[in-house]
């Protein structure tokens, strides 16, 4: 597929990006991607062009199911990794915007928008996770299905637009809970251990039954569309073998990004490369 190998070509740029980030000239517009994840906070710089200039993450637990739980812990962290860029990069981040879990409430969308400005950009856009994925997907047709740390958002998308959008609980925070459980440890031990791909193999039986219950939810979710492919991207979609378990459950032909965890933050910056695209459509920024 032509457009998935122009994704992993755009996110492999930015992976380099993040070990090496660009100098830019200071008369150059950037435009900046804040992904609030469960498990990770990650920010992504892009020029006007949508090119990759910069990034960087850290592993927080600030956001729980698409809400903020600890607003100075993820404003703290924001601000951290913004510096970080901006130091590396010897500009300043001026514009930005963030995504949300499919369905999210508009209070807990503007207490986003309120961590961004507090960390001192203007917030141009607010876009759901799978949307802001297809950014760099391209699908024309099909499903993007978002596994984030605490839900699964599926995007039905025909002709290139997205035509429906759902959200339930379940994604690798399960997966963590699950391992924490079977193996007697703590979360964030069963976190660092789901995390090596060398343990994949072993953990898949444990794991197993929680993609398959994804894979019911991504099913329910495309129940009434024409949909022949899905788009898996988020960290959860990292773990080996979900791809093959949700193609199993669901009977559908499953694609996987060469890294599915960096392609929404990516998508989250390139909704801003034109100034108003769709701060106006997503009705949050009234």
């Amino acid at each position: 597929m032509q457009h998935l190998q122009r994704a992993n070509e755009l996110v492999k740029i930015f992976e380099d990006r993040i070990a090496s980030p660009l100098t830019i000239n200071k008369n150059q517009k950037l435009y900046t991607g804040v992904d609030l994840g469960t498990a990770y906070i990650v920010i992504a710089v892009v020029d006007k062009n949508g090119s990759p200039v910069a990034g960087a993450m850290q592993f927080a637990q600030v956001v729980k199911d698409g809400l903020v739980v600890d607003y100075i812990g993820a404003l703290d962290i924001v601000k951290k990794l913004k510096a970080q860029i901006e130091t590396s990069i010897g500009r300043e981040l001026e514009l930005a915007a963030a995504a949300y879990p499919p369905g999210t409430e508009k209070g807990i969308q503007k207490t986003m928008t309120y961590i961004i400005e507090g960390a001192g950009m203007e917030v141009k856009n607010m876009i759901d996770e799978p949307s802001a994925a297809n950014n760099v997907l391209n699908v024309k047709d099909g499903a993007v299905v978002d596994i984030g740390g605490g839900t699964t958002g599926t995007a039905i998308i025909k002709n290139g637009k997205v035509i429906h959008i759902d959200d339930e609980p379940t994604g690798g925070t399960h997966l963590s809970l699950v391992i924490a459980g079977s193996y007697n440890i703590d979360f964030q031990e069963a976190e660092k251990i789901k995390k090596d791909p060398a343990r994949h193999e072993e953990l898949l039986p444990i794991v197993k039954p929680v993609m398959k219950k994804i894979g019911s939810i991504v099913r329910n979710h495309i129940t009434n569309y024409d949909v022949d492919t899905i788009y898996l991207v988020g960290g959860s979609s990292c773990f080996k073998g979900i791809n093959k378990v949700i193609e199993k459950e669901v009977g559908l032909q499953v694609c996987l990004p060469a890294n599915p965890f960096l392609v929404t933050p990516l998508g989250i910056a390139l909704s801003v490369t034109v100034e108003g695209s769709a701060a106006e459509k997503s009705g949050v920024m009234e």
